[in-house]
């Protein structure tokens, strides 16, 4: 909720996931906020349909740390088997390397 950048972000994320979700591509929301309401209101207002979590532990997140994530915006591209494939895809990359790998 309180990141801009993150904010900013949400729209593109949004319409990859709306444009690629019915051919397999899933978004897991990490939140790295410490007010619940004010999370809650932020996934709202951006539309962002997904299943999301937090810890409400701010930068002391368990999710963020266990995957490195030390700035914010930041993503990761899992495969079906569970690994990592690329990190923080952003705008038409993150477009570009879905449509490739869900033809």
């Amino acid at each position: 909720s309180w990141c801009g950048p993150c904010r900013r972000e949400n729209p593109n994320v949004v319409a990859v996931f709306n444009s690629y979700n019915s051919k397999g591509f899933g978004v897991l929301g990490v939140s790295l906020d410490k007010d619940k309401d004010k999370w809650l209101k932020a996934i709202s207002d951006d539309k962002l349909t997904w299943t999301h979590v937090s810890d409400l532990k701010f930068w002391q997140n368990e999710a963020a740390a266990l995957y490195a994530v030390n700035s914010i915006p930041s993503n990761l591209l899992v495969d079906k088997t569970g690994k990592i494939i690329a990190r923080n895809l952003r705008e038409e990359k993150l477009k570009e390397t879905i449509s490739g790998l869900l033809k």
